[in-house]
């Protein structure tokens, strides 16, 4: 496939297909490959080295370093002064107010999140075609409540990786309780192996979703941070000097790659540029996903909750089992010693020595062995009762 380059980007000399599955994500050296979807939903792969995108995006290369690959990084929500830098698992994308940044868009994980932003892009634009019909008040009614691309991008990721994860868990529950069940019916060291790394699984996995709870509840308590979040009209407040649409368009045009500046970007701004406190539509826009995370959350700890539950149930059966096998050997302790008496009495007057009492009385051997004999049960009887009492052993 050949390659044109310009600014130390590359473009597929055809952009219109996907050149076919996961090959396209074999990047040539130092070379990371990008699928870039503006508002207007036009697309087209772009192969990039970093220090290319880092200038075009002007972020920090710090703040780029989080999509690195070869780095292992926390789910993280970066809201910089142009762009927004997302690392939520597997979806790692630059945002700016009129194009998303897919990382590796066709890895079998990230495709469906692009595919869902081409379809809502192209929903809208349809609405969007049939509205252009329809009268005056209808068409400012829906500019109105247009949201920024930002959001709609942002959303499309929200949802994909809470989606994501809770199908994980779903997954994990679904193997977890037959383990569990199979587990308390018969304790096995491979049943136990299984449970652990089912439970492994489970801490890991809890982490994650912890993670991506914890950077949206970070933004939903900091009115500054999702503020923050309105690119379009952070843009627009910074060129008040400047004539309306143009210095918009402007601004624009230097986050992108290709610029072109679409019908739907000129709505957001517009709706947009309003009060720069006013954070009403993204803190619901986060609660809703915050509310799903912090469900699949709770359903993580319940499984925890339950797997403790199975854990403490078997501790006790192995506690009842220790106790079964301490009173049996209590038993054979005991009985032991008792038959070493009876033998070594039986022993001594067994033994081949004269006895001056022992002539005219040959049935007096048989009296010391029926003697012994009861003093040994005696003994045994009296040791189990006085253990029964002080409630060393069972009563049963």
């Amino acid at each position: 496939m050949k390659m044109a380059r310009k600014n130390g980007c590359v473009f597929p000399a055809d952009e219109g297909g996907n050149g076919g599955g996961s090959s396209l994500d074999k990047n040539p050296t130092g070379f990371w490959r990008w699928m870039v979807i503006d508002a207007s939903g036009q697309e087209k792969i772009l192969e990039a080295d970093k220090y290319s995108i880092i200038r075009r995006m002007q972020i920090h290369a710090r703040d780029f370093r989080i999509l690195d690959p070869l780095l292992s990084y926390p789910s993280t929500i970066l809201v910089r002064e142009r762009v927004i830098v997302l690392n939520l698992e597997h979806i790692k994308a630059i945002i700016t107010p009129e194009e998303v940044f897919f990382r590796a868009p066709f890895d079998e994980n990230v495709a469906p999140v692009v595919e869902e932003l081409r379809r809502r892009i192209q929903s809208e634009r349809a609405i969007a075609d049939k509205r252009e019909s329809s009268t005056l008040h209808e068409r400012e009614i829906a500019e109105e409540d247009d949201s920024p691309f930002e959001f709609k991008a942002l959303e499309v990721a929200l949802e994909a990786v809470c989606s994501h994860l809770n199908a994980r868990s779903t997954e994990l529950e679904a193997a977890v309780y037959p383990a569990l069940d199979m587990l308390t019916s018969k304790i096995s060291s491979r049943n136990l192996e299984r449970l652990r790394k089912l439970k492994s699984q489970m801490t890991r996995l809890t982490a994650r979703v912890q993670k991506v709870r914890d950077e949206i509840e970070q933004l939903l308590d900091d009115d500054d941070d999702m503020a923050d979040l309105y690119l379009s009209r952070r843009i627009v407040s910074e060129i008040p000097e400047m004539s309306g649409s143009s210095a918009v368009n402007q601004s624009i045009y230097s986050l992108s790659v290709e610029p072109k500046i679409s019908r739907a970007s000129r709505i957001s701004l517009a709706s947009s540029y309003g009060d720069e406190n006013d954070a009403e539509e993204v803190e619901m826009l986060l609660e809703a996903y915050f509310i799903q995370i912090d469900g699949t959350l709770d359903k993580l700890a319940t499984l925890r909750e339950y797997i403790d539950s199975t854990e403490d149930y078997i501790n006790i059966q192995l506690d009842s089992h220790r106790n079964q096998l301490i009173q049996l050997d209590f038993f054979l302790s005991t009985g032991t010693v008792s038959l070493t008496i009876f033998a070594l009495v039986t022993g001594i007057f067994g033994m081949n020595i004269p006895y001056t009492w022992k002539t005219g009385h040959g049935y007096l051997f048989k009296w010391v062995i029926l003697l012994t004999g009861t003093f040994c049960v005696f003994l045994f009887m009296s040791v189990v009762s006085y253990a029964r009492y002080k409630g060393l052993v069972g009563s049963s």
